[in-house]
């Protein structure tokens, strides 16, 4: 369901604290890692602990005590607490955080929109002939390559014809020295994360038939998930619409900047969408739902004739954070839920 490759690459999804092999038998989930939680989490001592925003967003070179994200980190490993993130991933993914947004804002007909290219990428070519193509490509998906979002082994090929003279020396698969020879080939095309490149490589010469393989890597953009999500609202007026999500989404505040007071189309961002307005106009919304709006892109955004409706950041998130401690307790039978805690920073007086 949350597939890493459609994180954003500065999205330190995955396990952050603890010990990969370990067992999981009792999970918890929160929507962020407070002082709070870290508090309920040492009386609870669950063996993971799984978060929405991450624990620890910038590498840090010290964990110790105090009100900080490395002093929750360092908490945490003295409790025996695993910790793994699921952000952007989850927020990209079929069910997840923001399609639970608009769900939670009744739209139909929904579509994807804002797309952003997932962690950095190669695309790894090679020549073969067609009988060992199968088995050069499961070479290549046991080293890490071909995995695109929840699906694996995934590869591409070509029949061709490949030209060579085998000099002296050489020991060709196929064809006969001294003279050009012209053969059968499949061109494969993998793609793999540029942190896997050296394993598929070595798989792939491992693998080869050839004694002097062609293997051409490229950097690629691709395996682009949609970050927002678009669709149609029942309502009319944009100030019915911002009446549903006030009563919606659990925010202190609901602000509104009006570019026309109808709307029928809706785009929405979990957490922080402001730099998407351009996105949401693309996409023929009528107005942009999301948090962490400044003061210059809601000008911008009414200049383009977008309307924007800012329920702060970890209110558009809620929904979303609902729907991921619903499909923690589908892994666990052993789940304890901290969503409950929330991490605004904004309160009441």
């Amino acid at each position: 369901m949350m597939p890493d490759d459609r994180a954003a690459p500065w999205d330190p999804v995955g396990l952050q604290l603890g010990d990969a092999a370990a067992p999981a038998d009792r999970v918890a989930v929160c929507h962020e890692v407070t002082e709070e939680v870290v508090a309920a989490v040492e009386d609870a001592r669950p063996d993971l602990l799984i978060t929405y925003h991450p624990l620890l967003f910038k590498p840090t070179n010290r964990l110790t005590a105090g009100r900080s994200p490395a002093g929750r980190a360092w908490r945490l490993a003295r409790a025996g607490v695993a910790v793994a993130v699921a952000h952007t991933n989850f927020d990209v993914s079929p069910r997840g955080a923001a399609d639970a947004l608009a769900g939670a804002l009744e739209l139909t007909a929904i579509t994807g929109f804002a797309p952003f290219e997932g962690e950095e990428a190669i695309k790894i070519v090679t020549y073969v002939p067609p009988s060992y193509a199968g088995a050069l490509i499961e070479s290549a998906t046991q080293a890490g390559a071909g995995t695109i979002g929840n699906y694996s082994a995934c590869s591409f090929r070509v029949s061709g014809v490949g030209t060579f003279i085998p000099n002296e020396g050489s020991h060709p698969v196929i064809g006969a020295h001294g003279v050009l020879n012209e053969e059968s080939e499949a061109r494969i095309e993998v793609t793999a994360p540029v942190a896997r490149r050296d394993q598929v490589l070595a798989a792939l010469l491992s693998a080869h038939p050839y004694d002097q393989p062609a293997i051409d890597v490229y950097p690629v953009k691709s395996n682009f998930g949609s970050l927002g999500r678009v669709g149609t609202t029942p309502l009319a007026k944009l100030a019915d619409l911002a009446r549903l999500v006030a009563a919606s989404l659990p925010s202190s505040s609901v602000r509104v900047s009006a570019a026309r007071p109808e709307v029928a189309r809706v785009a929405v961002i979990p957490g922080s969408g402001a730099s998407f307005v351009a996105s949401a106009l693309a996409a023929g919304a009528d107005v942009l739902v999301t948090g962490d709006v400044d003061h210059h892109r809601a000008v911008a955004a009414m200049d383009g004739g977008l309307s924007v409706i800012d329920a702060g950041h970890a209110a558009t998130e809620r929904p979303g954070v609902g729907r991921l401690a619903d499909w923690v307790a589908t892994c666990s039978s052993s789940v304890v839920d901290f969503t409950g805690i929330d991490p605004t920073p904004w309160k009441e007086p």
